[in-house]
């Protein structure tokens, strides 16, 4: 089945701006994530594709090649081994190369040299180890050289040898009618050599995989979906290539009390009915600590109080956000039969005044007497 379009996954235009982008991958992924859903197969799939989506739009090289080339142009397998940088241009400049003199000479003098492939480490913090920030350790994949071969690939006792479909060059080149193609050469693919005997201890690779552990520092006010470059800790170049990067990318686990916009938080107040009618103070929790509230009688559902500076700095802030509590108004349940009657008996008492005491329902029923009007 085709791939959605990614601004359409997200519900956004194209000329979306970094924020917008944000705002509704975290409104998404909040109402598809797994843990909300836990046995909705349809949600799983919906989180997966606006993740893919958000990570292509909010990174600016893979939306721009997005933008130009559709899916195809972050397809990693039109990569060519180049790390997933490379899209399109890479194989028009080529073509081009050779016919206008410009582009770029791949390969033209020995082996091609490749740049290691970028790794990508997902990692799971809560809300409070993203207002706080924090250290911590990670293992990742790795390469040594093989100890058996010393990084040749051929067995012990044998070299490899020049590859003789490009004699070393690491490329060949393809006519196809008008235009002279270079390609990676399939026989060495860009090595420029074959081995006859391989080492059976890395496979003829040179190297063998393994772990490392790194230190990671967890910059406080991260937030969801954010990523953390470990320069030059990617795979292995090829042919003695630059290696890639690593990238720690961050995910929030789903807090039991506060939703996070930006440098905002959000909660639900639940209060009862008595404390909404009569007013009163009630203690709210905060990512710090606690904080009072004084509720003025007559609230009613859906009221917001705004506590200043109580939500957390971001990165890029120089004040902490603010803390949202919306009012939910609770009516009692499990009544026993004399706390009925006290309830009508109070119930009977507003009837004379009934307008006065609820302004909203005499709002809400002259709005659909006009409505029917």
């Amino acid at each position: 089945m085709a791939k959605r379009d990614f601004y359409e996954v997200l519900g956004v235009a194209k000329n979306a701006s970094d924020e917008e982008l944000k705002k509704a991958y975290r409104k998404l992924a909040m109402k598809y994530h797994p843990d909300r859903n836990p046995d909705s197969k349809e949600a799983e799939a919906k989180f997966k594709e606006c993740k893919e989506a958000y990570e292509v739009l909010a990174d600016s090289q893979k939306r721009a090649a997005y933008d130009r080339f559709g899916h195809a142009g972050v397809d990693p397998s039109a990569a060519a081994g180049a790390g997933g940088g490379a899209h399109f241009a890479d194989a028009f400049g080529d073509i081009f190369g050779e016919i206008f003199g410009g582009g770029r000479a791949r390969g033209g003098g020995g082996p091609q040299v490749y740049r290691g492939a970028d790794l990508r480490y997902g990692m799971e913090i809560t809300l409070e180890q993203a207002a706080a920030g924090f250290d911590t350790e990670i293992r990742v994949p790795s390469w040594e050289s093989c100890d058996v071969c010393h990084g040749s690939g051929a067995k012990p006792g044998t070299q490899p040898k020049t590859c003789h479909t490009c004699g070393g060059a690491g490329a060949v080149r393809m006519q196809q009618g008008f235009f002279s193609v270079q390609q990676t050469c399939p026989t060495c693919h860009g090595t420029g050599k074959v081995i006859p005997e391989p080492c059976a201890h890395c496979d003829g690779v040179g190297r063998v995989k393994t772990n490392k552990t790194l230190q990671v520092k967890i910059p406080a006010g991260i937030d969801d979906g954010m990523r953390i470059r470990s320069s030059g800790n990617g795979e292995p170049g090829v042919n003695g290539g630059p290696p890639g990067d690593l990238y720690v990318e961050v995910r929030l686990k789903p807090h039991d009390i506060f939703q996070r916009e930006g440098d905002d938080l959000h909660c639900e107040l639940p209060i009862p009915f008595t404390t909404a009618a009569l007013g009163g103070d009630i203690q709210v929790p905060t990512l710090n600590g606690r904080a009072e509230i004084t509720v003025p009688e007559g609230t009613q559902s859906g009221k917001t109080f705004r506590l200043r500076g109580k939500g957390l700095k971001g990165i890029r802030s120089s004040y902490p956000g603010d803390l949202y509590c919306h009012v939910s108004v609770e009516t009692p349940v499990r009544l026993t039969e004399e706390q009925k009657a006290i309830l009508q008996q109070f119930a009977d008492s507003l009837s004379e005044g009934g307008a006065r005491h609820s302004p909203q329902s005499k709002s809400w029923t002259e709005r659909v007497k006009s409505f029917f009007s």
